[in-house]
């Protein structure tokens, strides 16, 4: 669904996604979400090797089987079929068998760590719901959130754009939900879990993670982290549409979570050339506990936070009113988001700063 407003809906719909790549720069995020510029700095080619092991394990996680040989073989038999269509430029036959190799040797990796688990927990929730609202790839699930009481309104707003902003619904996508025990799970794959920096390693929100949010968005700081605080954003959506998943589907009183895994880290790759085999594994991150406030917990018995969610709320209103004026974070976009850029050649704040003559 495209980000911007919806005329004649409401509330107004904005996607994870979309409010991640403004956390980078509000002009980016008109560029690509309200203009539908195309950008140049996309790797599409890595993202269709991703969604073939995305669709060959949810087809086999679909097949119903629990066994790690017969899942491994519901999984590797989906994903040939899908190679043989696979149309990418590799320079050589030795390279296109190498990279297929490395796919194949993930989807062992996600079996043997936790392909079974998952997909016995399908299967227990597939008793009580139906399937085909657990299994994507790319399963919608959505959020609403509302403007802050505390959000100051523009004097310049009117009572139209108000009320039009005042609740936005935010969609994302996991590639399947499992159960495991008393929990919901959902499961989003990701190419690596670079982006989500100290977030990978911590366990606990206060802290680290409390800190690296408060920072980013003090007016007196100079922090910029986008991909982390776009991480916490993104599993503030999720768990809320879980919640809401579970309630429709009647699956009693389970606590939500959220898992990534990354499906093209190769960090831990080995490749062994004389016996022509490729070996890997998967680190799996599960991102609930490192943005659950233990406070709010306490009081609504519930994983979730109100630092992040009210700063969502905020976020969210302003770029569903229009408002991608980056300004206040000038300095910090600068010299971290333009860089790496695809838009600069039509960003009036970019053009502007090279073309200014100093003194």
């Amino acid at each position: 669904m495209s980000d911007g407003r919806d005329a004649g809906s409401s509330p107004v719909s904005l996607s994870v996604d979309g409010i991640k790549t403004a956390l980078h720069c509000p002009r980016r995020y008109e560029f690509a979400h309200v203009d539908g510029l195309e950008g140049d700095e996309d790797d599409g080619t890595l993202a269709d090797r991703i969604d073939l092991l995305r669709t060959a394990i949810c087809d086999a996680l679909r097949s119903g089987e629990t066994d790690p040989e017969a899942l491994e073989t519901a999984a590797r038999n989906r994903f040939e079929g899908l190679w043989r269509d696979h149309d990418e430029g590799f320079h050589s036959v030795a390279q296109r068998r190498h990279e297929r190799r490395v796919l194949e040797a993930t989807l062992s990796a996600y079996v043997e760590r936790v392909g079974t688990d998952h997909a016995a927990g399908v299967v227990r929730l597939d008793a009580e719901a139906a399937r085909g609202e657990l299994v994507g790839p790319e399963l919608p699930l959505s959020s609403t959130v509302e403007r802050p009481e505390t959000e100051p309104r523009d004097e310049s707003e009117t009572e139209t754009d108000a009320l039009e902003t005042d609740a936005v619904t935010i969609d994302a996508t996991v590639d399947y939900v499992t159960g495991d025990g008393s929990s919901l799970v959902g499961v989003r794959f990701v190419p690596t879990l670079a982006s989500l920096g100290r977030l990978r390693y911590r366990s606990d929100w206060e802290g680290d993670v409390a800190d690296l949010f408060t920072d980013h968005f003090a007016d007196d700081s100079d922090a910029f982290e986008p991909e982390p605080i776009g991480a916490l954003f993104e599993t503030a959506v999720v768990l809320d549409g879980l919640r809401d998943l579970r309630d429709r589907l009647g699956l009693g009183d389970r606590t939500c979570r959220y898992v990534q895994i990354p499906l093209a880290d190769r960090s831990t790759l080995s490749v062994n050339w004389v016996r022509d085999a490729v070996e890997t594994s998967l680190e799996v991150v599960d991102l609930t506990d490192v943005y659950v406030d233990h406070h709010t917990f306490g009081m609504t018995h519930d994983h979730r936070n109100e630092t992040v969610d009210d700063r969502l709320a905020a976020v969210a209103t302003d770029l569903a009113s229009g408002s991608y004026d980056p300004a206040e974070r000038w300095p910090q976009i600068e010299a971290n988001s333009c860089p790496d850029c695809g838009y600069t050649v039509c960003c009036q704040e970019y053009i502007a700063r090279e073309v200014r003559f100093d003194g």
